[in-house]
């Protein structure tokens, strides 16, 4: 008997064929039902387990299993209609069949989604990987499908320019003379955040590794090795071989239309690793694999030629898949296989994935969430000037070397003056011009505070009201303006990070700490050095220093305004760091270093800290090598790494400002999509922050007539570190809640104490003092109005002791 050959797909259905509803049926066809003479329906329920069911197959009813799965798949009505021949036990399959596919749908839809298996929840929750080809329809496997226009191959495809932000859509033009539409560039997909940490080290695998320190997890983009290498933190994924058999994969958990690759080399001192060229494979099950392929063959993308700036390759078509793989061809011949990575694409929206939607982070807050180069920022700050005339004003502070003015956004009930009584608070951003982070917060902060504002918001009404606040987003306008040109993912861990001329700003403030600790360890010394508003050395003041011009501007600002508490933005890691940076022995690196008031850097620390959603959340992964959970997101500059001259330190030394180093994102300059969700992430611990300048006490120092006293020396017993008055004679002195005695002291007045409470609510205790002059001062003051001066009595007794001299003789 001749074989009957095996269906085509472009063949006619056959009379068992499933059919959508609503198609003509032929009134023979009856599906023979007891009691009934309707048919059977099957409702698709959206699951993907279907395809794990055997393939169906009757001689008398042949039923194609793709097209069961398809119509299954997208819901749509199935109709099963065998014919009167049929066999009894065929019609029983079938029967059966029905049932079980009903079944699964209800089970899968009954589970619920925390109790299911995390992969088969994915794979229940979605249509599949990629669907079958229906018949008449031709269909290319992982390639992003176009609309009408029809498919693009490859070759028709242009090599993407850069990866820069953009808003543009993919739409057709005009058509040319010949007639064919033309594209315009499909928008940039941004990176799934292998260096933000949202793709986890479980969607992270690789073929081997040299061992665990080098494993998959390591393999992020920009990721920082440890002090000591060869431990649990290394700065690379490392194959555990040499060949070209090896492969890095990330499971995106979805289905996702990847569009390009950045890859670095391995940070290391002592090592060069890097890979040189690579292949790229999708797959949607991470069994059967598919290279990225041209018209000549599988694509070799060129990798890179050193371990530290990010190299980007697009791919030539949009790849729509689950995972993707890289496959290292060549490497650095005198080193080994090691790369860090990062990944473009676009998450295809899954409405019933509730996994995804659960985790998706969203704002309500109407705010301009896009990077600004200079000029876009000194317009946004017009704008919200323009906005809130009454509570805002710009002004700059100096200028970069470059020229660039270092612009301020002022915000308080009486923009321009010092008003007596109230504190003054600054927010600075960009001493590493590459940490763009904090720039961004910053300019979303005064949007935001406007729009409050102007909105009643009692809480914002009630800070600015008491507080004058002042922004500084961009402290190295020069830096800044070399990450931009590169853009985001792609100018590396330090493009950008120094000034025009080479200097790390945050590092570049006179060193105080060696002064104060110096006279500290030899009480004999002649020379004397105050715990508090220690003097600039002259060498630091000459113009033959190594000083920044924007540090000098900094300093003058900080001179002239007495500010109380202040934060530094950074980047690169998630931990508030609190004074002393620089450790008391020369012999160690890192060592706890307090300041006397370490209570106080404490407790802001961890206000901040605590109310960021990442922070102190102990089941988030260190961003590099730092593990800071064990002090709740919070860290002692010099227990973490020593700096001298850092602004934290010179700030508190010189000047009455507590200030603290806030580091708001693992990825200094994240993806423009990535805004809305750190602003979330900051946004009320940038608030609290502010609120903590009105905790402690607060006064006024004046004398009998009422008279402010400038200069006026302000100490707590206990804490070995005093503030001065204003020039208004006024004060403010960050404490924590408890009982303090403060003493006050001035030139040519009688010193005065007194018991000072503070509680724990917010708003500071006040604490006046008034103080007469002393003796000497009054007859000073009395012999100067009638133009004669006082005589010294230490000269008085040595002229008396001269004249019994001589009479005894």
């Amino acid at each position: 008997m001749r074989p009957r050959p095996a269906p085509s797909l472009r063949s006619p259905p056959s009379r068992c064929a499933p059919r959508n509803f609503g198609e003509t049926r032929p009134k023979r066809r009856r599906f023979p039902q007891a009691g009934s003479s309707s048919p059977l329906r099957l409702l698709g329920a959206g699951g993907g387990l279907v395809h794990q069911l055997p393939r169906l197959c009757f001689p008398s009813c042949q039923i194609k299993f793709w097209d069961l799965q398809r119509r299954f798949l997208h819901k749509q009505t199935i109709m099963i209609a065998p014919s009167k021949k049929s066999s009894r036990s065929s019609q029983l399959c079938l029967a059966l069949c029905a049932f079980g596919l009903a079944l699964l749908g209800d089970v899968s839809r009954a589970v619920p989604m925390d109790d299911q298996d995390y992969y088969l929840q994915e794979i229940s929750n979605r249509d599949h990987y990629y669907s079958f080809p229906y018949p008449g329809e031709e269909f290319f496997p992982f390639t992003e499908q176009p609309g009408e226009e029809g498919p693009v191959r490859a070759a028709e495809t242009e090599e993407h320019p850069g990866f820069k932000p953009s808003r543009k859509e993919l739409k057709p033009k005009k058509s040319n003379k010949k007639g064919k539409p033309i594209l315009e560039t499909p928008p940039d997909c941004p990176p799934l955040g292998l260096e933000t940490l949202k793709i986890t080290d479980f969607q992270l695998h690789a073929s081997t590794a040299k061992r665990y320190g080098l494993g998959a997890h390591r393999g992020r983009l920009n990721i920082q090795a440890g002090v000591n290498e060869n431990d649990f933190y290394d700065g690379a994924w490392c194959a555990g071989r040499n060949d070209p058999y090896q492969w890095i994969e990330v499971d995106a958990r979805r289905l996702t239309k990847f569009t390009g690759v950045i890859t670095q080399g391995r940070n290391s001192l002592w090592s060069s690793n890097w890979v040189t060229s690579y292949r790229v494979l999708v797959s949607n099950d991470s069994h059967a694999w598919t290279a990225v392929r041209n018209e000549s063959g599988d694509v070799i993308f060129e990798g890179n030629s050193e371990k530290e700036i990010p190299v980007l390759n697009m791919l030539p078509v949009p790849l729509v898949a689950r995972y993707i793989r890289i496959n290292p061809r060549s490497w650095f011949e005198e080193g080994s296989i090691c790369m860090r990575l990062e990944i473009l694409g676009c998450p295809l929206p899954d409405p019933n994935n509730y996994y995804h939607r659960r985790n998706e982070m969203t704002t309500t807050d109407n705010l301009d969430f896009k990077h600004h180069n200079y000029k876009e920022m000194r317009q946004l700050m017009k704008t919200v000037n323009k906005m809130c005339p009454n509570i805002t004003r710009i002004y700059n502070i100096g200028k970069s070397n470059q020229g660039l003015k270092l612009y301020a956004v002022e915000i308080s009930d009486n923009p321009g003056e010092h008003e007596v009584g109230e504190p003054e608070f600054r927010y600075i951003a960009g001493a590493h011009g590459n940490e763009v982070l904090g720039r961004e917060l910053i300019l979303l902060l005064m949007q935001f505070m406007c729009q409050e504002y102007l909105a009643g918001n009692p809480r914002i009404v009630h800070l600015i009201e008491d507080t004058r606040i002042h922004l500084l987003p961009s402290v190295n306008p020069d830096g800044y303006d070399k990450a931009y040109k590169a853009g985001s993912e792609l100018g590396g861990w330090s493009l950008g990070r120094w000034t025009q001329d080479g200097i790390d700003i945050n590092n570049n403030f006179p060193d105080l700490n060696s002064l104060l600790w110096e006279s500290e360890d030899q009480k004999k010394s002649k020379r004397k050095v105050p715990n508090h508003h220690i003097p600039i050395p002259d060498w630091y003041l000459s113009e033959n220093a190594t000083v920044a011009v924007e540090t000098r501007a900094i300093i003058a600002w900080m001179e002239k305004i007495p500010f109380v508490l202040g934060g530094n933005l950074q980047g690169g890691e998630l931990v508030v760091a609190y004074p002393y940076d620089m450790v008391r022995s020369m012999w160690k690196t890192q060592d706890y270093t307090p300041t006397p008031d370490d209570h106080v850097f404490r407790w802001l620390a961890y206000s901040y800290a605590s109310t960021h959603r990442l922070m102190t959340d102990a089941r988030r992964r260190a961003c590099h090598t730092e593990d800071f959970q064990k002090e709740d997101g919070t860290v002692n500059g010099a227990s973490w790494h020593t700096v001298a001259g850092s602004i934290n330190d010179f700030s508190y030394l010189h000047t009455n400002c507590f200030e603290l180093s806030i580091y708001v994102g693992c990825d200094k300059y994240p993806h423009e999509s990535e805004l809305p969700e750190e602003w979330e992430n900051n946004r009320e611990s940038l608030i609290v922050f502010m609120e903590q300048v009105h905790r402690g006490i607060k006064g006024i120092v004046k004398d009998v007539h009422g008279k402010g006293i400038p200069n006026a020396v302000i100490s707590v017993e206990g804490v070995n570190h005093d503030i001065r008055t204003g020039a208004d004679g006024d004060y403010w002195r960050l404490l924590n809640p408890g009982e303090y005695v403060v003493g006050v002291k001035a030139e040519g007045y009688t010193a005065a104490t007194k018991t000072c409470e503070v509680g724990y609510d917010m708003g500071a205790t006040q604490c006046d003092f008034t103080i007469s002059k002393t003796n000497l001062a009054r007859i000073k003051e009395i012999m100067k109005k009638f133009g004669k001066q006082p005589i010294s009595l230490s000269m008085r007794r040595l002229r008396q002791r001269a004249r019994q001299w001589r009479q005894q003789r």
